[in-house]
């Protein structure tokens, strides 16, 4: 059964890898973006359910990649990672429509359980 397609946007290499991995032995499809432009894409081509997104991104920030993605999807589920001390960026993020967010280094069951959560009301619907 399909669970899901996550993209995870961060400019790490090993958080994108580390994630990318939870959440493929969850069932998921995952993504990765490095940049603003990329994560974009993914998401007019695969329209991923859910999206992991760093704050901190080198080019476009977060709350821009935000903008972008809510334009082509309103629905689209968003959880943002950020920096410790980045509040203003949290509250315009929530703003935007962001479910939640953890700050890093976060603990990585949580992020799994938080996914998990937001996602499985769509596994739901498949018995209705």
């Amino acid at each position: 059964m399909e669970k899901g397609k996550v993209l995870i946007v961060d400019d790490q290499n090993g958080i994108r890898i580390l994630l990318m991995e939870v959440f493929n032995s969850e069932g998921y499809t995952t993504y990765q973006a490095a940049n603003g432009k990329t994560a974009i894409e993914i998401v007019q081509k695969e329209s991923p359910d859910l999206v992991l997104l760093d704050m901190k991104i080198p080019g476009m920030d977060g709350l821009e990649i935000l903008k972008h993605l809510k334009e082509i999807n309103p629905a689209i589920k968003v959880i943002m990672m950020t920096a410790y001390g980045e509040l203003d960026m949290i509250k315009e993020a929530t703003k935007l429509g962001a479910l939640m967010h953890f700050t890093k280094p976060f603990d990585i069951d949580e992020m799994r359980v938080a996914v998990n959560m937001h996602l499985q009301d769509k596994s739901v619907d498949h018995f209705g």
